[in-house]
């Protein structure tokens, strides 16, 4: 392999990708816009949510308990009460969308509350929103065990409590899925700076010029993978910097980290250019990869672990995660924006990326043809 016939490869296709700008622009503007969007979108506490409250039993207990909905109004605010008289017209309601969740308030309440015989408070949830209601339910556990504490407290505690320490500052979900945006980001690059770009040129008979050169066929597969990992890496840092200040990670400029970050943006540019044309190495029709850029997209993106931790899957979805690429990428450099973690954070990833792209590469070099 001659490596000045790979740079001049190399050079080529930087020149052609450098001359389109809003190719540039679109391997970029999107994962930003879906970061913003979706930071912002998913992620945020519930606040304001309908919750139905019905007191059958009006008694002075049954105020004390409204009393305590109308301070998590006021306060966390995830929830606002509206006070139903009818407890069949609250669950019409809540089957009709109007509210989030019913509480009621039996109408033997009080007299099983003064005669200890564990007095009942009935939640009915919306749980086709488990996000709404789970934090509904939350609210409304808290203050249960609220109204269960004794006024009087024994004279020696011993009740267990429990202390949580929290190691790292509260995660905002914008920070969250900055990873995830930027596997994106290289991922559009691979597919249009790379597959698209390979056959768009395949087609309209610019290789011929490749076959009239005595280039060995390795050589045009590291050049064409070469060039497209230079545009996915620069894709990479620029999302990740431009998105690291959207989304506030500190000390983003911190020189040790970028060094990190620029080793998993790179093996993880080269594993996505290789796997995109390990896709494309036989294709001809340029129709093809514009198809399944959205297949590609959902096979890649969601079961890694960007958007949802991966720990929530079904078996057969965590098995798709195992070899998907971003599942990698996305470890390595939520470690390193989040964790602030150093080499130890991210080997193992780093590790991974490489053999993934080997094994890429080495499939490409045994698909590719060197003919038209």
């Amino acid at each position: 392999m001659k490596l000045y016939r790979v740079s001049a490869l190399i050079e080529r296709d930087m020149r052609k990708f450098f001359r389109s700008p809003a190719l540039m622009l679109s391997s970029l503007i999107f994962p930003l816009v879906q970061l913003v969007v979706l930071g912002y979108a998913f992620g945020g506490k519930i606040k304001n949510a309908p919750l139905a409250v019905v007191d059958e039993d009006h008694s002075v207990e049954s105020r004390r308990v409204k009393e305590m909905f109308a301070g998590i109004e006021a306060g966390p605010n995830t929830f606002r009460i509206v006070e139903y008289d009818s407890l069949p017209r609250a669950v019409d309601d809540l089957h009709a969308g109007f509210v989030r969740g019913v509480v009621d308030i039996p109408h033997e309440f009080s007299r099983r509350y003064y005669q200890h015989d564990r007095p009942r408070i009935l939640f009915t949830e919306d749980n086709s929103d488990q996000f709404i209601s789970g934090s509904i339910l939350e609210r409304v556990q808290e203050m249960t065990t609220q109204l269960n504490t004794p006024d009087v407290q024994p004279r020696l505690e011993s009740l267990v409590q429990l202390n949580v320490v929290e190691i790292y500052p509260y995660v905002e979900y914008i920070k969250y899925l900055l990873a995830g945006s930027t596997a994106m980001g290289i991922f559009i690059t691979a597919m249009i700076g790379g597959g698209i770009t390979y056959i768009d040129d395949k087609t309209r008979g610019l290789h011929e010029g490749y076959l009239l050169t005595p280039i060995h066929k390795s050589e045009l597969v590291a050049g064409l993978i070469g060039a497209g990992t230079l545009k996915a890496f620069m894709a990479g840092m620029s999302l990740t910097v431009i998105g690291g200040l959207i989304a506030g990670i500190p000390r983003i400029w911190d020189p040790v980290r970028l060094v990190y970050l620029a080793i998993v943006l790179l093996v993880a540019s080269i594993s996505m250019i290789s796997l995109m044309f390990l896709v494309m190495v036989r294709v001809d029709d340029p129709l093809v990869p514009r198809a399944i850029f959205g297949v590609l997209n959902m096979l890649l993106f969601f079961p890694s672990g960007a958007v949802y931790p991966t720990e929530a899957f079904p078996a057969w979805l965590r098995w798709i995660s195992v070899i998907d690429p971003f599942t990698y990428t996305v470890h390595a450099l939520r470690n390193l924006t989040l964790k602030s973690t150093g080499f130890e954070g991210i080997y193992l990833d780093v590790l991974i990326l490489t053999g993934f792209s080997a094994l890429m590469i080495t499939g490409c070099m045994l698909l590719f043809k060197r003919q038209l």
